[in-house]
């Protein structure tokens, strides 16, 4: 079925030109994506747009005059965006203010663009926090003509192709008859003006490259992906404007003992066979507290856990400690002499009925796991 055109526009069969053109722009001005950001108000727009291209060519509306539709199969308008009505996106700039239309010279001195930087912290670092020196390749103000640009004592000037505007105009045919357009100044690309004599270190930029080393301080209580900013220590911008900041990057090195879990530290201890079933004292080097004891209750099974509270990784912000909790791994002696075969021996005939025990819940279908304690604890939470 053909689309009443007339009846998007609101105009009778029998309207002029101007009439036509007159309702186009009114219902525009409602409709388009820059006044109305509703999603069915841009749909009309579309429709309304396909329906002034359609009834302001003679040969399209005759069709409609005859109940056809010339856009039936495609094969006009209608499509993605405004391109295809001959330049609508650059008639509503200039009809609704978008895009860059009288928006003026850009400006020269233009502020810096933030820069990132990583670094790679071990845990005692990530704990106690830490000083240290990096190296920044990155822009800095020029010192031979202190971000003017310019050589000597010469200054900029303006730009004669847009009279120090920044921007140029042109008239353009559309569906609404000729329109102006503004476009950024291709000769000073916006900024409405010109160096003519620039200086020789900087070229007329107002900054250049240079590695310079920064001092940073890291908090205790960091860790991976924690980022710490520096204001004002990132690049110089266009013209020595003011420059941006520099973030530093934390990357946690992996510890060879410890794992970290937020602001808990787990780590593995070997306890003799004995010592686990009698009771014991272990002694742990933890990051912050050096010789740590830990106390193994009697009768302390293998993957145990003992937690000491306070003894992990302080809070970023209010120093309150983590915990250290320690995986215990039962260890049991591989080379017995006589007298541990004797004693083993004996404490096996005393124990004969746990012995039964044990070997009907391994029946039950209990298994044993591959790899360490540590490893499949640091496959654990790895995975976090």
């Amino acid at each position: 079925m053909a689309r009443d055109y007339y009846g998007l526009l609101g105009v009778s069969k029998d309207a002029g030109d101007a009439e036509l053109k007159r309702a186009y722009r009114r219902l525009a001005r409602e409709l388009h994506p820059d006044v109305n950001p509703d999603e069915k108000a841009q749909a009309m727009f579309k429709e309304i747009s396909v329906a002034y291209e359609v009834l302001s060519d003679p040969e399209k509306r005759r069709i409609v005059d005859l109940g056809g539709d010339p856009l039936e199969n495609g094969a006009a308008g209608g499509g993605g965006g405004f391109g295809g009505f001959g330049g609508l996106g650059d008639v509503f700039e200039a009809f609704f203010g978008g895009g860059q239309a009288a928006r003026g010279p850009i400006g020269r001195v233009r502020p810096g663009s933030d820069s990132l930087l990583r670094l790679r912290l071990d845990l005692t670092e990530c704990a106690t926090g830490v000083t240290k020196q990096v190296t920044v390749d990155t822009a800095i103000l020029c010192d031979g003509c202190q971000g003017r640009g310019t050589h000597g004592d010469s200054r900029p000037s303006t730009c004669d192709t847009c009279g120090g505007r920044g921007e140029v105009q042109s008239v353009q045919r559309s569906l609404l008859g000729q329109v102006m357009t503004s476009r950024p100044c291709p000769t000073c690309r916006g900024v409405g003006e010109v160096i003519l004599d620039p200086c020789d270190n900087c070229g007329g930029d107002g900054r250049v490259r240079a590695r310079r080393e920064i001092s940073v301080k890291i908090p205790a209580g960091v860790g991976e992906g924690m980022r710490v900013r520096l204001a004002a220590q990132g690049e110089v911008g266009p013209g020595g404007g003011p420059a941006g900041d520099l973030y530093v990057e934390v990357h946690e090195k992996p510890h060879e003992h410890f794992i970290r879990d937020g602001d808990d530290l787990h780590c593995t201890i070997d306890v003799p066979m004995a010592d686990a079933a009698l009771g014991a004292t272990v002694t742990v080097e933890a990051i912050l507290d050096g010789a740590t004891e830990l106390t193994v209750a009697p009768g302390t099974q293998p993957g145990a856990v003992v937690t000491v509270r306070g003894h992990g990784m302080p809070h970023l912000r209010s120093g309150v400690r983590g915990d250290l909790h320690a995986h215990v791994n039962v260890v049991v002696p591989t080379r017995l002499d006589a007298r541990d075969t004797e004693l083993l021996t004996e404490l096996r005939n005393h124990r004969g009925q746990d012995r039964a025990q044990v070997q009907s819940a391994r029946s039950g279908g209990a298994s044993e796991q591959g790899g360490g304690i540590f490893s499949r604890l640091r496959e654990t939470f790895s995975g976090r």
